[in-house]
């Protein structure tokens, strides 16, 4: 028998990960590009990932933006960095899963739980990922050069629309993450509204998905 030194995929579906601190607006991005993604006609399926709970799924379930056997969740227990870096086996089988009982799926997107801004994802599990911060986490977030935002393929600035009531530059912001990012992309949102998120889909379309 013939053993293959670097054995095929198990997964076709582009895999994106969504990841940035706790309250940045993830969970947000993932409603907000599962509503425009179905408006493309695109076939999405969802991982979210929580510490002790499977909230985040729950509330995606419920958005009336997906089917709910769509949407998995994988608990992460004491570290959130576990299973989407050191170990990502747990979602590589999530992944699996819903790739099985939901043929033609295009795209998953995977949601990292609430985390610093050292979070980063395994290439093993992720072909692209996205990270969020938000102008009221405060505006010198790029000059801390987190691995985060340093390193992600895309960083997002979310929440624009606070920036005036919590004295935020977001012109510095960008121009900071640009500094920092060795020409990656950055781009802005106010995902409330949804204002940015279809410049996200274009991007993500024409990089990974379905370019």
């Amino acid at each position: 028998m013939t053993v293959l030194e670097n054995p095929p995929p198990t997964t076709t579906a582009a895999r994106v990960g969504i990841g940035g601190p706790v309250g940045s607006g993830k969970t947000a991005l993932v409603e907000r590009l599962l509503a425009e993604f179905a408006r493309r006609g695109r076939s999405v399926c969802v991982v979210t990932n929580d510490l002790v709970t499977t909230e985040d799924a729950e509330r995606v379930r419920a958005s009336g933006l997906i089917d709910p056997t769509r949407v998995l969740a994988v608990e992460a227990g004491g570290c959130p960095h576990t299973v989407i870096r050191e170990d990502p086996s747990l979602n590589l089988a999530a992944v699996e899963r819903l790739e099985r009982e939901h043929p033609g799926t295009e795209l998953v997107l995977l949601e990292s739980g609430g985390d610093n801004l050292a979070s980063t994802f395994s290439r093993d599990l992720v072909d692209f990922w996205v990270f969020v911060i938000d102008t009221a986490g405060g505006d010198d977030i790029p000059r801390k050069r987190g691995p985060g935002v340093v390193r992600a393929d895309l960083l997002l600035v979310n929440k624009t629309d606070l920036a005036p009531h919590v004295g935020a530059d977001v012109a510095r912001m960008i121009a900071e993450a640009h500094q920092v990012r060795g020409g990656r992309p950055v781009l802005t949102s106010d995902l409330r509204s949804g204002a940015g998120v279809r410049e996200v889909a274009d991007l993500l379309e024409r990089e990974v998905l379905f370019g």
